[in-house]
């Protein structure tokens, strides 16, 4: 069992330094890219016409191979942790900007007849009423690009980047070590239920209005409500 945690000399980190540099890796992406995805989705909801053209290109830009990336890259920022994140940022945009859309689109009108009656603008009414309702649906995009992080930043190994789990994959291969592969995959799955798991906690404690599986048939929060709450 050992062997399991125990990492070879040329990588220079530990067990638990891999991890936390794999964490690092695919977590900072998710939040740079929810910050990208929350301006443009607010402008996609208040011109349609642009969702369309928006949807286009990062629908484009996640079926660009991980590797294309990487070549454009590294000649500018070499082969380091950014040259991982900039994709896997680009990468959580198609799943985070759909999601917010979505969720604001959800919200009833009345609530924004109520908002608008009560003086709100449409700064602060994206901010304290539509985004606050659309929470469900955000966390649900945030839940897939969240996981797809973790596991896509293991590619780092491609270009010799040694902070990602994924390094000891080729590690298995070349010390002859198969519990090293083990060790990558098992870590990179616990990793992502335990980072989704996080999320559904976060999401259950920021919508405690939100019917859960036994609550069904509760009412959702009526519109005056959901908007003097924001206020």
């Amino acid at each position: 069992m050992g062997e399991f945690f125990h990492m070879p000399s040329d990588l220079q980190h530990s067990y638990l330094g891999l991890v936390g540099w794999h964490l690092e890796e695919s977590l900072i992406p998710v939040l740079v890219g929810l910050l990208l995805a929350l301006p443009t989705a607010q402008v996609c909801v208040r011109f349609r016409w642009l969702y369309p053209p928006v949807l286009w290109v990062t629908t484009v830009l996640y079926a660009i191979p991980s590797l294309a990336f990487f070549v454009v890259l590294i000649d500018w920022t070499g082969q380091s942790e950014i040259t991982v994140m900039i994709p896997l940022t680009l990468y959580s945009l198609v799943v985070l900007v759909p999601a917010i859309v979505d969720g604001v689109r959800s919200v009833p009108e009345e609530t924004h007849a109520a908002a608008t009656a009560l003086g709100f603008g449409p700064v602060r009414r994206y901010a304290q009423v539509e985004l606050p309702i659309a929470v469900p649906a955000i966390f649900a995009g945030l839940r897939v690009a969240t996981v797809s992080s973790i596991s896509l930043a293991s590619i780092g190994a491609l270009i010799g980047n040694q902070g990602a789990l994924g390094n000891l994959l080729a590690d298995a291969m070349f010390y002859h070590r198969p519990i090293l592969a083990v060790s990558s995959v098992v870590t990179t799955a616990v990793l992502a239920i335990a980072a989704d798991a996080a999320l559904v906690l976060c999401r259950r404690l920021l919508t405690p209005w939100a019917p859960s599986r036994q609550r069904r048939s509760r009412a959702p929060l009526p519109a005056p409500v959901a908007v003097e709450e924001a206020r």
